[in-house]
């Protein structure tokens, strides 16, 4: 790596780290957070003092989550990143890339177990009441090519000053001086994951052979839509990185095959990463559950650059990634399910991966998804304690 330098804020850390480069120390960054997860805290210690839970089975974000505060669904922790003093987050630019205006958030049924509603991107959502899980999707917006031409043309035009917030001008003067990292993209966009929204994962899957040129013409349109909308964005901004969303394996692979995602996901992906990059967006990351063996090198094929969170549970090894890509941008891939066993159990997770990845450079650690509420707040103390001694260990190293 690059030889040690000294770092001014979270946003020059985040981009050395990105780079390959030895900051004075990594960052103090979370993924996220189930509301159950916090109640048990609130009930352990932590002080309850600006949490917000939004929306019914929404996550809170945390700091390694692109956050954009013009959200009323999705909000960012604040107790636990103010308990342990953790670095201030990734931020979202405020650009709309999906339906303008956004659905109607109804709720249409509501019993003593579950919850029947409509999120923000027309997807009816069954959520279970009781633990920490995410929604049951039950309905789209497209069912087919008429759908697609509708909802293209009522809610998908590309115009920047209809999908920003109104104080866009004051808040563009201000991102030159910022001390967070800044992204354009987010969930729910990517190729695959966004077309689970439009038309549910099964309509989806089967469409790949029943109906094969709807999904690429709908895959295609999202690229050049991206592209035209980003292009207006990034005239104004300078972004540190780019991300999408897909969540498209399981335990055993993806979704789809390689060959599948080579035709129809491949060409997207590099129209839209090659303009990024040709505006000097040089991380471009990938959200994705389970097993990345496949989908890693389908990935970079198609100019994304990093891979997270990196789910132990679905097999990936943290370890075995990095040496088989040793350039690869990653975060996450400390086992969750390890940080709710106790100390003995987080001090051998913690060793086993931490102090190597951090000095092959590229990585930031953090958990392989949301603290789950088998969880406690002592645990969950006691973890983020031994992970910030790890970095500054090898920060003090690094010098």
């Amino acid at each position: 790596m690059v030889p040690w330098r000294r770092i001014v804020n979270t946003r020059e850390r985040f981009n050395a780290v990105m780079n390959f480069e030895q900051p004075d120390r990594n960052l103090l960054w979370e993924m996220g957070y189930w509301p159950d997860t916090l109640e048990r805290w609130y009930q352990e210690g932590l002080e309850r003092k600006e949490n917000r839970l939004g929306a019914p089975g929404a996550g809170i974000r945390g700091e390694a989550s692109p956050h954009d505060e013009s959200s009323t669904t999705r909000f960012r922790e604040r107790d636990a990143h103010l308990a342990l003093a953790m670095d201030p987050g990734m931020m979202n630019l405020p650009v709309n890339s999906g339906p303008q205006p956004l659905f109607a958030q109804e709720v249409f049924e509501e019993t003593d177990e579950y919850l029947v509603y409509q999120d923000e991107y027309g997807v009816k959502k069954r959520l279970r009441k009781s633990g920490a899980s995410v929604p049951e999707f039950i309905g789209w917006q497209v069912e087919n090519r008429r759908d697609f031409e509708r909802i293209k043309e009522e809610r998908f035009q590309p115009r920047l000053e209809e999908r920003t917030p109104a104080n866009w001008s004051e808040l563009v003067k201000t991102y030159p001086n910022r001390n967070f990292p800044l992204s354009i993209g987010g969930y729910p966009f990517g190729f695959y994951g966004f077309l689970r929204y439009l038309m549910g994962e099964q309509r989806l899957l089967l469409n790949f052979y029943d109906d094969p040129r709807l999904v690429k013409d709908i895959m295609g349109f999202l690229a050049d839509f991206w592209v035209e909308l980003w292009d207006q964005a990034l005239a104004d901004v300078e972004v540190d990185c780019a991300h999408f969303w897909e969540d498209m394996a399981y335990r055993t692979g993806p979704l789809i095959s390689p060959a599948m995602f080579r035709e129809f996901m491949t060409p997207c992906y590099q129209k839209v990463t090659g303009f990024l990059k040709d505006k000097g967006v040089r991380v471009i990351l990938v959200d994705s559950d389970g097993n990345l063996e496949q989908l890693i090198p389908l990935f970079l094929e198609a100019g994304l650059t990093g891979v997270w969170p990196i789910e132990v549970r679905a097999g990936n090894d943290l370890l075995e990634i990095r040496r088989r890509y040793p350039r690869l941008q990653i975060q996450g891939g400390i086992d969750k399910l390890q940080i709710a066993r106790g100390r003995e159990a987080i001090d051998r997770e913690l060793e086993s991966k931490v102090p190597f990845m951090l000095q092959q450079g590229g990585y930031i650690p953090h958990l392989d998804h949301s603290a789950h509420p088998e969880i406690s707040w002592p645990d969950f103390r006691y973890y983020r304690e031994q992970l910030k001694d790890l970095i500054e260990a090898q920060a003090g190293a690094g010098r």
